[in-house]
């Protein structure tokens, strides 16, 4: 099997797991919507959140990653599989202590982080909701010990090419999530508590999920100190720049948060909303993708095959763009109805509804960007260059402040914020693709811009069909569930099939790479019955 063809394979896999798991996300959201709203307890558990959120995509889909498996990669290449594992126990080992130390920390200065994420709840004004937040905090902290171990196991396992088991693992927090709201939050004092405790419960049973996938390898987590390794000193040069610039929309969201928190009540939960639905694509597609394509970007930079480096690179971003522009056409056109059928239940309102689709039209602006800096910036780490993406990273970032204080002015409001956040990744993917083309020489930009000649047309003319769809009053209220359900599931498959259609009639290369892979699949399964 070529290496296109096993990061399709991987990505598929890592997709498919993915899709369940945020399937059970928007479960969980539906739940949290119906039991909280966008009440200030719910603007109290979503600012506290924001730590353990942004850590675990700072560690789990950022740094660990990429940090971690070029060098676990490298070793599994050029040593042995004995070498690998007594590199990942020393890795385990430190980060244990350093999780453990953060973690306490963390617990005790709960209340100064609140300040920090909320600058404009006024203590006296709003004290019982910083007091709220504050105690959330502290409770929801130790998920970062439970993610930390959890990310590190992760990569492990991808770095194995044994992608089903981490990808499946985010399922948890959802469960937990979801079973405490509904059975433990009504017997909580405060009811809001009761998902703090599913959010920690979840971290956990994420990183206990993984643990009979490593014994299976051969590779179980036993803590090794060994401070002068080699492998860890590189990892911890690696780790410190990669932390950041991996994450830059994260952090760009958590200075959303601050700024919104000068905003009218409700505010921080429409932008939470906003990006759970971006996460939706960007995790099923963007994340999956770039998660397969690291270790076999690794692999070949260790053995310096750099036409197939190119080769891959430029598989992973043409996939990410076949699917992300349908996905932010669909998202543009039908944001209303989707959150309308989904979320607009009990305490979440048509105020709410609005409200939340204000932040996710003005994200989807920005969601190919998002994407694409996931894929760009994993060939810097492949590479080893954690230097590059942290001084673009920092660029961006500072744009986004700048503008984030400019819009927010502006009758967008929250609005504002979203767009900033679309603008600064747009300005971020533009600078890596530039010092990229610099660093390697090419990355097939021909071939990238003539697919995208054929994916953005057929992306408009399908958003066309979803504006149609959210044209229908049936969207200005609540009810006729089962009439919703059949109107906007028609009209996203009468959109994807269009999509598809067109772009199997203008030659689509990815449409045939795709469905190459899923015939091939087709006849493996075929061969294993027979």
């Amino acid at each position: 099997m070529s290496e296109n063809a096993k990061v399709a394979k991987a990505a598929g896999v890592v997709g498919g797991a993915t899709l369940l798991s945020r399937i059970m996300g928007y479960v969980r959201d539906m739940v949290m919507s119906w039991a909280f709203g966008t009440s200030a307890a719910a603007d109290a558990f979503y600012v506290a959140y924001r730590i353990p959120n942004l850590l675990r995509e700072l560690l789990a889909e950022g740094s660990m990653s990429a940090a971690f498996i070029p060098v676990f990669t490298e070793t599994l290449t050029k040593g042995t599989k004995e070498e690998a594992r007594r590199l990942a126990n020393a890795v385990f080992a430190r980060l244990l202590v350093i999780l453990v130390i953060v973690t306490g920390i963390g617990i005790i200065f709960a209340p100064y982080i609140v300040k920090a994420i909320a600058w404009g709840w006024k203590i006296e004004n709003q004290r019982e909701k910083f007091l709220m937040a504050a105690t959330l905090t502290r409770m929801m902290f130790p998920y970062l010990l439970f993610i930390g171990l959890a990310a590190l196991a992760m990569g492990m396992l991808n770095s194995l090419r044994a992608f089903l088991t981490p990808a499946l693992s985010p399922v948890m927090l959802n469960i937990m999530t979801i079973g405490s709201v509904v059975f433990l939050a009504p017997r909580m004092p405060e009811p809001i508590m009761g998902a703090a405790i599913g959010v920690v419960l979840g971290g956990l049973f994420q990183f206990l999920i993984q643990l009979p996938a490593l014994q299976r390898q051969g590779m179980m987590l036993r803590p090794q100190f060994s401070p002068s390794h080699p492998g860890v000193r590189k990892i911890g040069k690696l780790a410190l720049p990669v932390f950041f610039s991996s994450s830059v929309n994260q952090i760009n969201i958590f200075l959303g948060t601050i700024f919104a928190s000068f905003l009218a009540t409700g505010s921080i939960t429409y932008l939470f909303y906003g990006m759970r639905f971006i996460h939706f694509p960007l995790g099923i597609f963007g994340i999956a993708i770039a998660t397969a394509v690291l270790p076999t970007l690794s692999t070949q930079a260790a053995k310096r095959e750099m036409e197939e480096f190119r080769n891959t690179l430029s598989l992973g971003i043409r996939l990410v763009f076949f699917i992300m522009f349908p996905a932010m056409a669909g998202l543009i056109t039908l944001r209303i109805p989707i959150i309308n059928l989904l979320l607009e239940h009990g305490e979440f309102n048509r105020v709410s509804t609005l409200g939340v689709s204000t932040a996710l039209l003005y994200y989807a602006i920005g969601l190919w960007a998002l994407a694409g800096v996931r894929i760009i910036s994993q060939a810097f780490y492949s590479l080893q260059d954690t230097k590059t993406p942290v001084r673009i990273a920092l660029l961006a970032l500072a744009a986004n402040i700048v503008l984030s204080v400019l819009l927010i002015q502006t009758p967008l409001l929250h609005g504002g914020l979203a767009l900033a956040n679309s603008l600064a990744a747009m300005l971020n993917i533009t600078l890596l693709t530039k010092r990229l083309r610099k660093k390697i020489g090419r990355i097939d930009g021909k071939r990238i811009f003539t697919s995208l000649l054929k994916i953005v047309p057929a992306s408009i003319v399908m958003g066309a069909i979803g504006w149609w769809v959210s044209r229908n009053p049936v969207w200005d209220g609540p009810g006729n569930t089962l009439y919703k359900i059949e109107w906007l599931t028609g009209g996203m498959a009468a959109s994807m099939a269009f999509y598809v259609l067109a772009m199997w009639v203008m030659g689509s290369e990815e449409l045939k790479f795709l469905w190459e892979m899923v015939r091939r699949k087709r006849s493996g399964s075929a061969r294993i019955e027979e």
